[in-house]
C-alpha cells in the first residue's frame, strides 16, 4: 500500500509518516521498481500504535522505548509498568500546572472593567508590570516551553 493510502486508513498525515520513518519510530518501509515507498500491514499497525500513544500525549523517547519493549514479547512488564507510571506522573502534574493557568488567567480576567479604553486595560497592564512570573514551567514537560 502506498504512503496516501496508510495516510487516509490512519488519519495521519503523509508528512508526519515520513518524520516517523526519519525519527525511527517507524521503520522504513521496502520501495517498488517505481521507486515507490510500500507499506505493509506491519507499517499501518505500528503507525495505529504511535497515533495511539501520542493521543495519550506520550513523547517521542517514550514511544521508542515502549516499541523497544514491544520488541522483547518474553521480557515481563514491569518496563512496560514503570514507562506508564512515570508517564502518568507526568499528566498529574501538567493537571497541576494547567490549574495554576487556569487561576492566573482567572486573576487577570478580574483585573478587566469589560468598559473603557485599551490604554486603561487591567489585563495590559498587570501583563506589562515587570514582576516575576506567578508560575514556572517544569523544565521535565514533553514539549519543554509549548505548555
Amino acid at each position: 500500500m502506498k504512503i496516501g493510502q496508510v495516510s487516509k486508513q490512519t488519519g495521519v498525515a503523509v508528512e508526519t509518516i515520513r518524520y516517523y520513518e526519519k525519527i525511527d519510530l517507524l521503520p522504513a518501509p521496502e520501495r517498488e521498481a517505481s521507486g515507490y515507498r510500500h507499506y505493509s500491514q506491519d507499517h499501518l499497525r505500528r503507525l495505529l500504535f504511535i497515533k495511539r500513544c501520542r493521543n495519550l500525549d506520550m513523547a517521542q523517547d517514550e514511544i521508542r522505548q515502549l516499541i523497544g519493549l514491544m520488541n522483547q514479547p518474553e521480557a515481563g512488564c514491569q518496563g512496560v509498568d514503570q514507562l506508564l507510571e512515570h508517564h502518568l506522573d507526568h499528566v498529574r502534574q501538567r493537571i497541576a500546572e494547567l490549574q495554576d493557568l487556569q487561576q492566573e488567567m482567572q486573576a487577570l480576567r478580574a483585573a478587566c472593567a469589560s468598559e473603557g479604553q485599551v490604554s486603561e486595560c487591567g489585563i495590559l497592564n498587570t501583563l506589562k508590570q515587570n514582576g516575576k512570573p506567578q508560575r514556572t514551567l517544569n523544565p521535565d514537560n514533553h514539549i519543554p516551553g509549548s505548555h
